[in-house]
């Protein structure tokens, strides 16, 4: 839109639009374009400094425009100014609350209408004005139902992906508990059998050392946590969650390790935030999974080169970072989270100390 204003106000550049005015004011109006096609280039989130400065410039060149505008497009509506207005409103709304940009939007209108009048003292501005005003409503009214769709949305995923990981370390339980069964079987049952069958007529140092190694594996059996604490094994969870990454071929070195369920679930969940915000926003198609113990503490780091961003920047409504990573480990005792982000990649570090 900023390129399209530039050759707007040069076709339309006849008098009284005077070229000392209109070659600064597009310059700088150029500059501001090139950094919005730089943000949007590199996908980020538009900066709130960067929307500032476009109101700003905005703003003046509204009421610079009886140097900018012929008469002929004031009379009609149609001037290039009027079209940055109505985009400038348009990007305000979509980037800021509807505290902040409806004074921004309100404040555009004013000032249209001010360097309408000064250019044109008898020119009706209250139609202009009007119109302003419906494309302020029409973007707030919009950008209120995106965002609450959006966190409907992002609830939903949170749910799946709880409930999907809980399926998994629930299935892993189900595993370990049927192993469990088997040693039964293999021994403590074994040895019963090969009594009852008269194996052994008389006691014997093989007999009482299988015996004690049963009775062991009983022990072990009846000691064994249930439910949220029963143990998982972290690194087999781990790599089953890279495996289900979309997109990104994980470089993975995972330490065997068991913690207990809950634990389990809470490195699950913000890995598989964390895979998701690469293969979606970080540009590159690789990562790394590692996970280590060093010192009692379990540690799960999750690392790309790709482009980084500011996690400060994030607005307070999105789910990912904050919610799926940072929150999930801090609610865990003893655990946490941290997130060391810019141009050479971004590295999420978990841990958990039992």
């Amino acid at each position: 839109m900023g390129s399209v204003a530039v050759i707007a106000a040069v076709l339309g550049a006849v008098p009284p639009v005077s070229m000392g005015w209109l070659a600064p004011m597009l310059a700088v109006h150029l500059v501001a374009t090139g950094l919005f096609l730089r943000v949007l280039w590199r996908k980020e989130l538009l900066p709130g400094w960067l929307v500032a400065g476009d109101v700003a410039i905005t703003v003046a060149l509204c009421l610079a425009q009886r140097h900018l505008v012929a008469e002929d497009a004031l009379d009609t509506g149609s001037s290039w100014v009027a079209g940055l207005v109505t985009m400038t409103i348009v990007v305000a709304g979509v980037t800021w609350r509807i505290k902040v940009a409806v004074p921004v939007g309100l404040g555009l209108a004013a000032a249209f209408a001010v360097g309408v009048r000064l250019a044109s003292p008898a020119h009706d501005v209250f139609g202009t004005l009007g119109i302003h005003l419906v494309q302020l409503t029409a973007i707030l009214l919009l950008m209120t139902l995106l965002r609450r769709s959006s966190a409907a949305t992002d609830a939903f995923l949170k749910e799946s992906a709880r409930a999907g990981i809980a399926l998994m370390v629930e299935r892993l339980r189900r595993e370990d508990e049927l192993r469990q069964v088997g040693s039964i079987h293999e021994t403590s049952l074994h040895t019963l059998t090969m009594v009852g069958l008269g194996t052994y007529e008389e006691p014997s140092p093989t007999l009482r050392a299988q015996v004690v190694t049963d009775l062991s594996a009983l022990e072990k059996l009846r000691d064994t946590p249930q439910a949220d604490s029963a143990l998982i094994a972290l690194d087999t969870l781990l790599d089953e969650v890279a495996g289900r990454a979309t997109g990104l071929d994980v470089h993975k070195r995972l330490t065997p390790e068991t913690v207990p369920g809950n634990v389990a679930e809470h490195f699950a969940r913000a890995v598989t935030e964390a895979l998701a915000n690469i293969a979606l926003h970080a540009g590159v198609r690789e990562a790394e999974l590692v996970s280590t113990r060093s010192g009692g503490e379990v540690r799960v780091e999750v690392a790309d080169s790709g482009r980084g961003f500011d996690q400060h920047r994030l607005p307070p409504d999105r789910f990912g970072v904050r919610g799926s990573i940072l929150d999930t480990m801090r609610s865990l005792p003893n655990g946490g989270a941290e997130i060391s982000s810019g141009a050479q990649g971004t590295r999420v570090q978990l841990w958990w100390r039992p």
